[in-house]
């Protein structure tokens, strides 16, 4: 710590971080240990952030984060959707489908930017905002492989006619973006995506997330 730097803040900011990386919550105790502070400084840290519904305890007295962190990552959306849009025009392009970014917003995968390419006689029509369940369509199942960490595989996902008739799909996961869970993709009208397609996606993703870091 420096003489410009808030311990407070810095140990609350901590108690955020580690609680976004489980799943079943913490206990003071353990927030005591992982924090190398006492039970009393947790108590006030978890307090504080409670009355800013950026933390909740439940029956038994776990800290989980709270819906207040959904609320302040609305507001990313649109620092991530300037970053991510030349990689889209450039992918829509180059491809000439329809490219877009998709995020995790709750159990749900949400297009936040769309880029439709320019020079097609048709194209998927798709548009920001635009919203389905994670294990349906490329870019939900795309950020699910990542979770799963299937590495293994080409580093892209395709599907066929999950969220539209007619339509494939196919994304690649965001990597290595501190607190941004997300995917780029293309959707086309077309019975199979083209070889190519995955490995540009990959590419793209990888420039979206070099331009969030």
């Amino acid at each position: 710590m420096t003489a410009e730097t808030s311990q407070t803040l810095d140990r609350g900011l901590r108690v955020l971080k580690l609680l976004a990386d489980t799943d079943h919550g913490l206990t003071v105790t353990e927030l005591s240990n992982k924090l190398g502070v006492n039970r009393t400084v947790v108590y006030r840290l978890l307090a504080t952030l409670e009355q800013h519904a950026l933390v909740r305890r439940d029956l038994g007295g776990r800290a989980r984060v709270g819906l207040g962190v959904l609320r302040l990552g609305r507001q990313v959306h649109p620092l991530v959707r300037e970053a991510a849009l030349p990689a889209l025009r450039s992918l829509a392009e180059d491809i000439g489908a329809t490219a877009h970014l998709t995020l995790v917003d709750g159990a749900d995968a949400l297009a936040v930017a769309v880029v439709e390419p320019t020079w097609t006689d048709y194209h998927v029509a798709y548009r920001a905002g635009f919203r389905h369940s994670l294990d349906r369509g490329a870019a939900g199942r795309a950020i699910l492989a990542a979770r799963h960490q299937e590495a293994d595989g080409p580093g892209y996902t395709l599907t066929h006619g999950e969220l539209e008739a007619g339509a494939s799909g196919a994304a690649a996961p965001l990597l290595g973006v501190t607190g941004v869970e997300g995917s780029v993709g293309v959707v086309m009208l077309a019975d199979a995506v083209p070889e190519r397609v995955g490995p540009r996606v990959v590419d793209a993703a990888r420039e979206v997330a070099e331009a969030l870091r």
